[in-house]
């Protein structure tokens, strides 16, 4: 197991360079000036404007920007922002956690719709329960995430004022008041991720009991007089679960894709929302090291994922 982690760390350096470099590249190369408003303000003295560029570097070849990037981001210098005025290791700190408790919550929402409606809808296949569940799934996942999260506001916000539609990170209450208010001002934003990822998983876990249940193996479970449960739980979801687990680590893109807009729309203070008001100030510094955070997050995803495949499939070896 340890050489195997070892030898997919070693891959995933060549892989960060080479997204770095995509990042970067394109960065420098779109259209936009973080400083362009200073050459139109008639009080700030061009010396100035042209001071600051030669400071961080903007008339640098790109090549030579990238290096300066790179060597300053292995001593955890990641940048300041332009816009926020601060260090940008701090500014993604202070939003990371609320994007990851959002991504995170959501997740097991949709683990925990899928899974245990997936398995009833397959060995019930063209049941009315399999019938419903198949409704609800097209319904779920056809729905884009900002269509349901405007429609949870208005129904559970403005309509029955059951729960805050901002998302608040300054909450004045304190101990167990603090818990309450945070879980009821994160229940909009997980569900609409978590019920949208939920309803497209539930298909895919249908599907992939389906195909294991009827395998000669789970035929013969039941003929040793096994019950019925202990051959689903043991024999049919477990061995289900393998193209499950990619399917979970492959959509990790479209997850973080789906909470940007949904930190938006409900105001989380998180990097998405971070990286959308970036991208309207043209505070690259920022943009480069939130896609970074990504895209480290999301081979994260898949390297846990590849560890999976051995615990769920003991014929998997790490060689």
């Amino acid at each position: 197991m340890s050489r195997y982690l070892l030898r997919r760390l070693l891959i995933v350096v060549p892989s960060l360079l080479g997204i770095s470099v995509v990042l970067f590249t394109v960065l420098a190369l779109a259209p936009g000036d973080p400083f362009g408003e200073l050459a139109t303000n008639p009080n700030v003295p061009p010396e100035v404007g042209a001071a600051l560029r030669a400071k961080f570097g903007l008339d640098d070849p790109v090549w030579l920007r990238y290096l300066h990037w790179l060597i300053a981001m292995l001593h955890g210098d990641w940048g300041f922002s332009f816009v926020s005025r601060m260090d940008v290791d701090r500014l993604i700190l202070q939003r990371l956690p609320a994007t990851l408790l959002v991504i995170g919550s959501s997740q097991v929402l949709a683990l925990l719709v899928a899974l245990p409606i997936g398995v009833l809808a397959a060995t019930r296949p063209y049941s009315l329960f399999d019938q419903v569940a198949n409704t609800f799934a097209f319904i779920g996942f056809s729905l884009p995430t900002f269509f349901t999260g405007i429609l949870f506001i208005l129904v559970f916000s403005i309509y029955l004022d059951w729960l805050p539609f901002v998302f608040r990170a300054d909450l004045a209450a304190t101990g167990w008041r603090w818990y309450w208010e945070m879980f009821r001002q994160s229940i909009m934003p997980v569900a609409v991720l978590g019920l949208f990822q939920g309803a497209s998983w539930t298909r895919y876990v249908r599907s992939a009991v389906l195909d294991v249940i009827r395998l000669d193996y789970v035929t013969t479970a039941r003929a040793k007089g096994i019950a019925e449960r202990a051959v689903i739980t043991r024999h049919v979801v477990r061995n289900a679960l393998i193209p499950i687990v990619t399917l979970v680590a492959l959509s990790m893109p479209a997850v973080f894709g789906g909470a940007i807009i949904t930190e938006q729309i409900f105001r989380v203070p998180g990097i998405g929302s971070l990286l959308i008001t970036s991208i309207l100030a043209n505070d690259t510094p920022v943009i480069m090291a939130v896609t970074f955070v990504f895209a480290c997050l999301v081979i994260l995803f898949n390297l846990v994922a590849d560890i999976l495949y051995g615990w769920l499939d003991p014929r998997i070896s790490y060689r």
